[in-house]
Order: C-alpha cells, then sequence, then structure tokens
C-alpha cells in the first residue's frame, strides 16, 4: 500500500511541497481552538470564544475563493506569502491586543481569516506539474486527503503543547510564524516560482461559470454539513457516557477512519470517470453514517464513528480530480478555493443545524442529520449526472493541460477578452 506514496513523495519537490503546505495551514487548522484557549486565559466568556473564531471561519471562506483567483491572475509566490504575512500580523495584534478594545479583536481576526493563503488550493495546482507519470494524480489527491486529517489531529496537540509550555498568547504567535515559514518553503520553490495559470477567459464569475463545478461544490455543501453534525451530537452523547474523553475517542476514531480509507483508496489504480466513483463513495458514506443513531456503548459507538470516517476522504480526494476535470480555463486555484470554502461553509451550517436538532430530540436525532444530509448530496450527483459527466454542452471545447493531465475537455467561452 505505501509503495505508491513512497514513489510520489521520492518524485522531486513533492515531499517538500506538501510539508510547507501543511505547515503554512497549521494556523488556519488551530485558529478556533487557538482563539479559544487565549479568551479562556484572558478571563473571557466561551460566547466571545465562539464569536471571534466565527468571525475568523466566514473571513477565512470568503477570501480562500478571492485569494485563489488572484493566484491564478498573478502566481503563487506574489499572493501567497503577502497573505500569509498579513494574516499572521493580524492574529499578532489579536495576540499583543487582546479584547480590549473589542472592535480591534473582531477587525484583526477578520483580517487574519481573510488573509488565510490558499495553500491548500495551490498545492493541488501544482501536483500536475510535478508529477509526471500518468495515474499518479489520484494517488497524489489521497495522500494529500490524508495528510490533511493528520494536520487536524496534530495541530491542536501543538497548541495545547505550546500553551502548557508557555501560554496562549505565545501558541498564537508561533504558529502563526511556523505558518509563514511554510508558505515560505511553499513559494520559493522552483515548482511554485514556475507555475503560471492558463489564459483564462474574462468572466466574473470565475471558476463558478463551470456546471460541473456548481453541481459538485452544491454536493458537497451537504457533505460539509454532514460532518459538521456529527461533531455535535458527538458532544451531547459523551455527556451521557463518559464526558470529554469519550468525545476525545469518539472524534479520533473518526479521523483514524478518514486515514484508513483515504490510504487504502490511494494505493489503488482506478478506472473509469471519477464522477461515476464519487457517487458510489457518496453512497457509501450516507450508508455508513445510518447506524449512528443506535448510539450503543461508548466502544462500539467508537467503532461505529470510525466506520463513519472510511469514505470521507476517498470522497474528497476524487472530488479533487473531478475539480481537476471542470475548472473553466485558468481557474484551477479558484476552483480548488470554492471547494475548500463550501466544504468549510457546510460544516458550519451542519454544526449550527445540529444544535437546535439536539436540543430539541437528543443526540440520537443529532447523529441522524449526517445520513440525511449524505442522502441528500447523493441526490444532487445523481441530478447532476449528466451535467458532471461531460462538459457542459454549446461551448468552445478547448484542451487544457494545466487542469487535467488526462487532457479531458473542458469548456471555454468564446470572447476573446482574458483576464
Amino acid at each position: 500500500m505505501a509503495a505508491g506514496y513512497v514513489e510520489i513523495l521520492r518524485a522531486r519537490h513533492a515531499a517538500r511541497l506538501l510539508t510547507g503546505t501543511l505547515v503554512g495551514r497549521l494556523p488556519n487548522a488551530t485558529a478556533a481552538i487557538a482563539v479559544v484557549l487565549f479568551i479562556r486565559a484572558e478571563g473571557g466568556t466561551y460566547s466571545l470564544a465562539g464569536a471571534l473564531a466565527a468571525v475568523y471561519g466566514v473571513a477565512n471562506a470568503v477570501g480562500q475563493p478571492l485569494l485563489g483567483r488572484l493566484v491564478d491572475l498573478y502566481g503563487q509566490p506574489r499572493v501567497q506569502l503577502p497573505a500569509a504575512v498579513v494574516s499572521a500580523l493580524g492574529m499578532s495584534v489579536f495576540a499583543f491586543a487582546g479584547t480590549d478594545p473589542l472592535p480591534l479583536a473582531y477587525l484583526s481576526m477578520a483580517v487574519a481569516g481573510l488573509f488565510t493563503p490558499p495553500l491548500e488550493g495551490g498545492l493541488r495546482a501544482l501536483w500536475p506539474s510535478v508529477l509526471r507519470k500518468e495515474g499518479q494524480l489520484h494517488t497524489a489527491y489521497a495522500m494529500d486527503a490524508v495528510a490533511q486529517e493528520v494536520m487536524f489531529t496534530v495541530g491542536p496537540l501543538l497548541v495545547t503543547l505550546c500553551v502548557a509550555l508557555w501560554s496562549a498568547q505565545a501558541a498564537l504567535l508561533v504558529l502563526n510564524v511556523i505558518g509563514v515559514l511554510g508558505a515560505l518553503s511553499v513559494v520559493v520553490s522552483p515548482p511554485s516560482r514556475a507555475w503560471r495559470s492558463a489564459p483564462r477567459e474574462a468572466h466574473w464569475l470565475g471558476a463558478l461559470r463551470s456546471p460541473g463545478l456548481l453541481a459538485l461544490l452544491g454536493a458537497f455543501l451537504f457533505v460539509g454539513m454532514a460532518l459538521g453534525s456529527i461533531t455535535v451530537a458527538a458532544v451531547s452523547y459523551a455527556d451521557d457516557h463518559g464526558g470529554d474523553a469519550v468525545y476525545g475517542w469518539l472524534m479520533a476514531a473518526l479521523g483514524l477512519g478518514a486515514l484508513f480509507g483515504g490510504s487504502v483508496y490511494g494505493a489503488r489504480q482506478w478506472s473509469g470517470p471519477p464522477e461515476r466513483r464519487l457517487r458510489v463513495l457518496v453512497a457509501l458514506l450516507a450508508v455508513c453514517y445510518l447506524p449512528l443513531p443506535l448510539m450503543p456503548g461508548a466502544v462500539a459507538m467508537t467503532a461505529l464513528t470510525a466506520l463513519a470516517g472510511v469514505f470521507l476522504a476517498p470522497c474528497i480526494a476524487c472530488a479533487f480530480l473531478i475539480v481537476d476535470r471542470h475548472a473553466p480555463r485558468g481557474t484551477v486555484t479558484e476552483a480548488f478555493s470554492w471547494l475548500v470554502t463550501t466544504f468549510t461553509v457546510g460544516a458550519s451550517v451542519g454544526t449550527g443545524l445540529a444544535g437546535p436538532v439536539v436540543q430539541w430530540g437528543g443526540a440520537a436525532r443529532g447523529f441522524a442529520v449526517p445520513g440525511v444530509a449524505g442522502a441528500v448530496s447523493l441526490l444532487v450527483l445523481l441530478a447532476t449526472g449528466r451535467v458532471l459527466a461531460a462538459p457542459a454542452g454549446g461551448a468552445v471545447v478547448a484542451v487544457s493541460s494545466e487542469n487535467d493531465p488526462n487532457r479531458a475537455v473542458e469548456p471555454r467561452f468564446s470572447s476573446g477578452d482574458r483576464a
């Protein structure tokens, strides 16, 4: 299983780009918990911590596709590194000023979130230029998805370690300095400096003018909702079955399941179009959510949670391939950033929806939300199957090696204007 991943990591610059991207995204992965711990250390309330984290999250969701479009227009070094520095400065202002004055705290969090560099989308735009062998791309995307799970598991541990060794303020500062160094490592690499987006047609919608991409984003909004709702329902379950320790085990099991599923998925070659494969994966994801409302004992529930995570990373990795195939020419970084934003927004909506459901019907009803969201995601994919199967009709078809290393055709508008 490891042979395919080792082969990719041996490719020139691959390990550096993957590591730099993960390190550069540490501030984003740890922002929520770091802000909560900092506000608690300052004597603030959890409501204030939640509000500040929400401002960061919303600003991040807005900034990712906007910065992604700028990367497509001006290249990675000219956008990624300045954005990382501005984001770190925003978080530093928050760390030194605290919550007095409060408007400055909200503004600094908004700046930190808005200017978070789109390193995730940038890495996926670079993979085709780094990996020369046909068929390696889906393995790289699977490895990418698995690495993200590792980062979101290790990141909170690093925050708590920094707080234990120094302080919550130091954790905010240190992690953001590390994030800037990670972004710097990426943008000074030869692939990042050499990468240029293909010429793009001038259109205010950018990547969103692709019907196939819109269909994919619609489906992944509900996948994100499923994941977000599990985290809330798990809190309610843990309150009645052992407290915080049980909640920690449930979340760890969810991540472990995703790690296992993504590793197995990326270890083999897959035939057939990824759009058809995604429908199967999302169906399996929804089916694995169905046993959660049974809510057995803590050990069995941990196993069910691990099962619920098995098909998450494969779904994400497969979606990367579809984005690659359907992103309009010259918009690949923006398109990947839209997927990240949609998934994040979906998770936030799922969290907000599961709260009242749990309050009204208990944890069992809360665990029913992921199954419903997964089923709706599948229905979206089935309803838009024709759109996803081929580029939108009626457009001039052009071939772009930037987006699709398999030379799949994609729509291109006939206007001669370039962005």
